[in-house]
């Protein structure tokens, strides 16, 4: 498949998922980062999501980003992947600079790579409609490499805890201009931006390297200066090295949507995702909401279920669905 070629896949899943706290504690009282968990006692959300990215692109060019403190966590799902495509944080530093640090990592063996970003803590119901929308977000960037490439998904209601895209102008390619984010807004204008044809913003998107590493160089140069430096000195080092350790300790957390993306939306586009049942999985309300979708659909998921095979290795850490019960019984 053409769209393959040069193409890579991140998983992002270094973050703590601190908004569903209240769902991902366990009996000990330690809070478990959500993409560790599973929805409904299955696969863990970051094995779902690195079977999503498996649609687009082949196993070797599959890579997670994770924080080396949920080692103990990532560890035993991530042992199926090269140890190279496994790309740690000495810690979690925000969006911005684990995506950065990705890029570079993937443009020191590919330097023409085009490379799609997945959150790990998503659900999607129809995956197939989405790996079509994936699908075209790469292909957009043989067309036009100079632009990072937004997957915007059509709204299924007007929900406030949300982000949207509102889309521009028609571009050659057949994508949208970005005309503007508006980040949760309250109900009445959730309403009106579902009336006018704004999309949700799903966090994944596509660039090619190079343009993506030029996008963030605009926005943070001296960290990205300080950041390859340090890459590049751990990666010439005999016993792994100490730069990027070092300079973590000093990185702000820096978030990538409100760093990178808001302010330059002359350098995006967005492709439309039909409604494919997709939630972020963002807070407790959305995990209930996806979990009584998920009853009344049972039967239609056994086959979807049946074909996540690739990637079992161990029951993932908490089941959402037990917690959400146990919650709200004692509620």
């Amino acid at each position: 498949m053409r769209t393959k070629q040069r193409t890579w896949a991140i998983v992002l899943a270094a973050g703590e998922g601190t908004r569903l706290s209240s769902l991902t504690t366990d009996a000990s009282g330690r809070s478990i980062p959500k993409q560790f968990c599973s929805l409904d006692g299955g696969h863990s959300l970051l094995e779902v999501a690195m079977q999503r990215a498996r649609r687009i692109v082949p196993r070797e060019r599959l890579c997670v980003i994770v924080a080396e403190q949920h080692r103990r966590y990532w560890q035993r799902t991530l042992w199926t992947l090269p140890a190279s495509n496994t790309i740690v944080q000495p810690q979690n530093r925000g969006t911005a600079n684990g995506i950065l640090l990705a890029t570079l990592s993937i443009l020191e063996r590919d330097p023409l790579a085009r490379i799609v970003f997945l959150p790990a803590d998503h659900y999607v119901k129809d995956e197939r409609s989405l790996a079509v929308s994936l699908r075209e977000a790469v292909t957009s960037l043989t067309r036009n490499p100079y632009r990072l490439t937004l997957v915007g998904i059509a709204p299924e209601e007007a929900d406030p805890e949300l982000g949207y895209i509102v889309p521009g102008a028609h571009l050659p390619d057949g994508t949208r201009g970005v005309a503007r984010f508006v980040e949760k807004p309250e109900q009445t204008l959730a309403r009106q931006l579902l009336t006018s044809g704004a999309l949700w913003n799903s966090f994944i998107f596509a660039a090619s390297g190079p343009t993506l590493l030029g996008l963030i160089r605009d926005r943070m140069p001296e960290i990205v200066d300080r950041m390859a430096t340090a890459v590049a000195r751990d990666a010439g080092a005999t016993r792994g090295g100490s730069s990027l350790p070092e300079l973590y300790e000093e990185l702000p957390a820096v978030d990538f949507s409100r760093a990178i993306m808001q302010g330059a939306e002359t350098a995006l586009r967005v492709v439309a995702a039909p409604a494919c049942g997709w939630s972020d999985l963002g807070t407790p309300k959305r995990v209930a909401e996806t979990l009584r979708q998920l009853a009344q659909e049972q039967l239609e998921r056994i086959p979807a279920r049946q074909r996540m095979s690739a990637f079992v290795n161990a029951p993932a850490f908490i089941n959402l669905a037990a917690q959400h019960a146990r919650l709200s019984l004692a509620g």
